[in-house]
């Protein structure tokens, strides 16, 4: 063998053979402007979603009320379904490419997607048009969160992975925050035409979106990717540019090259299945368990949220996104707080425990609103204090199935799992409850409610006996890639 470079790609005499410790360079960095850019160019995924479920929920009595559309509860619950569908198809769809194209073509493509949808929403004249506009909207943000998902952890160093993970995932709740903000700002009455607040509610996420295209421009493929696809020199470029950001400190971490065999053609859904049947079956397991558990629970209860507060507490409209704002900020704060702690106490230990949590705490709280024991304010604060631990279950889920899998099938095992979960949980949830609250029945709600808990309580108990013990560590020491030799 002979070094190829003084970064630390090595060149093998075997044919088609590579060794590099691009990898092991990458884990090394202390954290630096260019990770900040990373999570501020990619998370805005998360805070678009938030915006998009948000919004959804608080404008729904004013959907009800409008003039051109004038949608039913079930048609709400309809088109929130649609949104999730979306997100499934989109996340499979885009998750494919990711994988064969590369993570940073993606990036103007889901977005440009969703940038069309969602400002076409705002120009809805009927049921229809509205249903196909979220089921787009939808399409957009699941393709973001397979080919980014994957993009962050291969990007940001092994220590950090867990908490910064988490936290871009909460960020859903910044984006909740604002889509709350601006209905309560645009659904005053009097303020706007009865038509025309909802409208421009469904603008924002447009406005936001379109502000972040050109700062994508600035990120980089993922050397990891690009390794796999032999394009080694470009690899240890990208990380000798990143190097350079992060100045001459570097973490002693325990490190190994890595050695592969380029192939030609990539890697698709046969060697997707070969690793969730023949080689981590157990993972597989637990990665469904976890996000059809959390689909269910976050998609059944807050697209519905707002149904709940004004069919059982008479909230009006334009009050919805005051009791959004606390629920957003316990949301965001889970993750924040207790991120750290899936890099330190661990992921095992850390995951059941908060979806433990969650279900216990979604038990009581469905016995106290039965029971007619909440008002409006007590409702809230009991929800906030449920997906504070909650928040953090959840994107834990996107966590593990990342850090589970090799990385040439890593956007596409995201959304395959997204979907599954979603098609078990996300789908038939708002569905579900729309059809649950339309009954006026609190006993009929809180035996979804009931459901719901004793899935996070399953999965608690899956994780804690398969889990996996990834905290600090590299992704190829996780998951060898397919192409190792």
């Amino acid at each position: 063998m002979e070094a190829a470079t003084a970064q630390g790609l090595v060149a093998d005499d075997e044919a088609g053979a590579i060794q590099t410790d691009v990898p092991a360079r990458l884990d090394r960095l202390p954290w630096c402007r260019f990770h900040t850019l990373v999570v501020v160019a990619l998370g805005i995924t998360w805070i678009l979603d938030g915006l998009e479920v948000t919004l959804a929920g608080a404008v729904s009595g004013a959907l009800k009320s409008s003039p051109a559309l004038h949608l039913s509860d079930a048609q709400i619950g309809i088109s929130a379904s649609a949104y999730v569908l979306g997100a499934v198809l989109g996340s499979l769809v885009f998750g494919w490419m990711a994988d064969r194209l590369g993570r940073k073509k993606l990036f103007s493509l889901t977005l440009a997607v969703y940038l069309v949808a969602t400002a076409a929403t705002a120009f809805s004249q009927n049921f229809w048009m509205f249903l196909l506009c979220r089921l787009f909207t939808g399409a957009g943000i699941g393709g973001e969160y397979s080919a980014i998902n994957s993009a962050i952890q291969e990007l940001v160093p092994a220590r950090y992975r867990g908490h910064t993970d988490l936290v871009i995932n909460g960020s859903f709740w910044v984006g909740a925050a604002i889509g709350a903000i601006g209905s309560i700002v645009l659904l005053q009455p009097g303020l706007l035409p009865a038509d025309m607040g909802w409208r421009i509610a469904f603008g924002i996420g447009a406005v936001l979106g379109l502000s972040i295209l050109l700062l994508r421009r600035f990120l980089p493929e993922s050397p990891r990717w690009l390794m796999t696809r032999g394009r080694v020199a470009e690899a240890e470029a990208i990380v000798a540019q990143i190097e350079a950001v992060a100045g001459e400190r570097r973490i002693d971490v325990p490190t190994q090259p890595v050695r592969l065999r380029v192939r030609d053609g990539g890697f698709g859904a046969v060697a997707l299945a070969r690793s969730l049947f023949r080689l981590y079956p157990k993972r597989a397991l637990v990665s469904l368990v976890l996000m059809a558990s959390q689909a269910f629970f976050y998609n059944a209860i807050f697209f519905t949220y707002a149904l709940v507060l004004s069919t059982f507490f008479d909230i009006p409209s334009e009050k919805i996104g005051l009791y959004i704002l606390p629920f957003a900020a316990g949301n965001f704060l889970g993750p924040l707080l207790l991120g750290r702690l899936f890099d330190t106490i661990g992921r095992r230990q850390m995951i059941a425990f908060t979806y433990a949590a969650s279900g216990i705490l979604l038990t009581i709280t469905a016995w106290l609103f039965v029971n007619g024991l909440l008002d409006a304010t007590g409702q809230t604060i009991a929800w906030s204090i449920t997906f504070f631990f909650a928040s953090a279950a959840a994107s834990s889920a996107y966590l593990t199935v990342g850090e589970s899998f090799p990385l040439e099938v890593r956007a596409l095992a995201i959304a395959v799992f997204y979907t599954l979960g979603t098609a078990m949980g996300g789908i038939v949830g708002p569905w579900l409850f729309g059809s649950l609250i339309g009954t006026g029945e609190r006993s009929a709600i809180a035996l979804g409610y009931g459901f719901g808990a004793a899935l996070m309580i399953v999965a608690a108990a899956v994780v804690w006996r398969y889990g996996l013990a990834a905290e600090r560590r590299s992704l190829e020491d996780l998951a060898r890639p397919m192409s190792s030799i």
